[in-house]
């Protein structure tokens, strides 16, 4: 009986210091931790609000955000700062360029300084990227997110598909797309009067077009697949980084949870078994080589065989992940910047006429190429003014 009753007396002492200890993380993740953090910064010459349990600012920021685009955007505006990241220059107007912002527990600095810039991107080993919210795995990972050794392994493969020896090969996949797009307008627009065409959806089909022909060339529409599973994944990692992440919640089975679950296992099958495809073709010697999955496992398999050691190259599972970070980074991007050139082309048609001009005068009635694209000189002038 005294056995039992000592037994019962641990178990529950077990119990009360697992608790404890579990609530003192608790209470460290969402108040100690970010107060002792505050006095840090406000230390240093930071300022910024005082911080809220668990939120942060986030609930400011998410409200700024949906005010700014519930409002029509002002088409002869060119700051667009104040649509974009309201709360940022909110924060800056009122506690000047030495100032942060909490992402819920977690403060975020902002760096107005370019020196200051200039030294976070140089010194890449001091300065290491934040652990985001875990359910950006799912997402996309790849050079983006790496550090140290590893990104410059990345780095040093994957340069190679981004020479310009190599750009210059897919000018005709850009050109094909481009005229597919081209193509649905002048079948939508008669002969006669005018038609308005929202060219948003079409210009995102475009990039998509485009990188899924210069990524996997002849996997093409199989691309596609990919790029819109990408999108729908794009759209759930927006929603989840807007809200506070508690810990373990992406081990919960909720709808969202699931569903990315579903579309990062969907698209690594189907960009796997491209990968496996090519590898195949390349065994047998007759692959492609000129698109980006091409570059991509050619020089992988160079750096391997330098060094003799596997080590040095890339896993399959690390090829799927650049593959799917090229998506990312090269969809939205592209077609947001070529809608914003549009806008500017119609709010200013004597450069519109002149970019016209001198593309019939360079290429007339041809299909463009690289050599007469470097000719363009007012395109090239457009071109740096947008960016």
């Amino acid at each position: 009986m005294e056995k039992l009753e000592m037994i019962v007396t641990i178990c529950c002492c077990a119990i009360a210091i697992t608790l404890f200890v579990c609530l003192w993380k608790v209470l460290n993740w969402v108040w100690f931790n970010p107060k002792k953090l505050e006095k840090l910064l406000r230390k240093q010459g930071l300022n910024g609000n005082s911080y809220r349990l668990l939120y942060g600012d986030m609930k400011d920021l998410s409200g700024m955000i949906k005010e700014a685009n519930s409002k029509p955007m002002n088409m002869f505006d060119h700051d667009l700062a104040p649509r974009m990241v309201p709360f940022f220059l909110e924060t800056i107007k009122k506690y000047g360029k030495k100032s942060f912002i909490w992402m819920g527990p977690r403060p975020q600095i902002l760096i107005m300084d370019p020196e200051l810039i200039k030294e976070v991107f140089s010194k890449t080993y001091v300065y290491q990227k934040p652990h985001g919210n875990p359910l950006g795995t799912l997402f996309v990972q790849g050079v983006v997110s790496y550090e140290k050794d590893k990104w410059a392994k990345h780095r040093k493969i994957i340069n190679p598909a981004f020479h310009l020896e190599k750009l210059k090969h897919m000018v005709p996949a850009f050109y094909l797309s481009c005229s597919e797009m081209l193509s649905k307008w002048e079948d939508a627009v008669q002969v006669e009067g005018s038609h308005e065409i929202d060219v948003w959806p079409h210009l995102q089909q475009l990039t998509c077009d485009v990188i899924s022909r210069t990524a996997f060339g002849s996997s093409y529409e199989e691309g596609r697949k990919i790029f819109e599973l990408q999108q729908e994944q794009a759209q759930h990692f927006l929603e989840v980084i807007r809200s506070v992440y508690i810990p373990g919640w992406r081990f919960l089975p909720t709808k969202r949870n699931r569903r990315m679950k579903e579309i990062k296992n969907d698209v690594r099958s189907s960009i796997r078994g491209i990968i496996d495809k090519r590898l195949k073709a390349m065994e047998a010697g007759n692959a492609d080589n000129e698109d980006l999955l091409g570059i991509l496992l050619e020089s992988n398999f160079k750096e391997i065989e330098l060094h003799g050691n596997k080590d040095f190259g890339m896993s399959i599972e690390e090829v799927i992940e650049e593959c799917k970070l090229f998506y990312f980074a090269g969809a939205e991007t592209t077609s947001v910047w070529i809608l914003w050139t549009l806008v500017l082309l119609s709010r200013y048609p004597d450069w519109q006429a002149r970019a016209r001009e001198e593309v019939l005068q360079v290429f007339g009635s041809r299909k463009p190429d690289f050599d007469g694209l470097n000719h363009l000189k007012v395109v090239s002038i457009l071109v740096s003014l947008v960016q």
